[in-house]
């Protein structure tokens, strides 16, 4: 869940929470992730449907589509919500590493 009406989310776009949450997925031991940090690496296909306002709660779901735990580097596939209408669609590519 994602709280638009923080400060400092106000200047952010639905997409880059979605990244967040997609490289925290990538941290998790059960996926494979032993590296400290993670880092967004490129966004494709993304497209906006509605717009979300202060005040909206975004519902953020994340896939891993493939990980390349050899080289650190994660494809996943977001979706968000508000109300249960799609805001915001896209893939999103995640690094992990440490420093």
């Amino acid at each position: 869940m994602f709280l638009t009406s923080c400060p400092i989310y106000e200047s952010h776009p639905p997409w880059w929470a979605m990244a967040q949450v997609g490289g925290l997925i990538v941290l998790q031991p059960e996926v494979g992730g032993s590296r400290d940090n993670f880092f967004f690496a490129g966004v494709d296909r993304v497209r906006f449907r509605k717009p979300v306002i202060a005040g909206d709660i975004l519902v953020m779901r994340m896939n891993l589509v493939k990980f390349q735990k050899r080289f650190g580097i994660a494809k996943m596939e977001g979706k968000a919500y508000v109300g249960g209408e799609l805001v915001c669609e896209g893939e999103f590519l995640m690094a992990t590493g440490s420093g």
